[in-house]
């Protein structure tokens, strides 16, 4: 199983609820078909989402 520091995750002080839905809309990405931004063994989609997170390849943008 993997594990993703929430260091990692929160590194930015982001708050857990605009990440919490970042990572469930890009898992359901994901299982809808969309293509890894990331090389992982993961298979977990929602996994998958919070490793892409904590890289910096899928991020949210504030509308203002």
């Amino acid at each position: 199983m993997s594990y993703v520091a929430r260091e990692r995750v929160f590194k930015n002080g982001d708050s857990i609820f605009k990440v919490t839905l970042l990572a469930a809309k890009r898992a359901i990405e994901l299982n809808n078909g969309a293509k890894k931004l990331i090389e992982t063994d993961s298979k977990k989609f929602s996994t998958i989402a919070l490793e892409e997170i904590s890289q910096g390849k899928v991020r949210y943008k504030v509308k203002e």
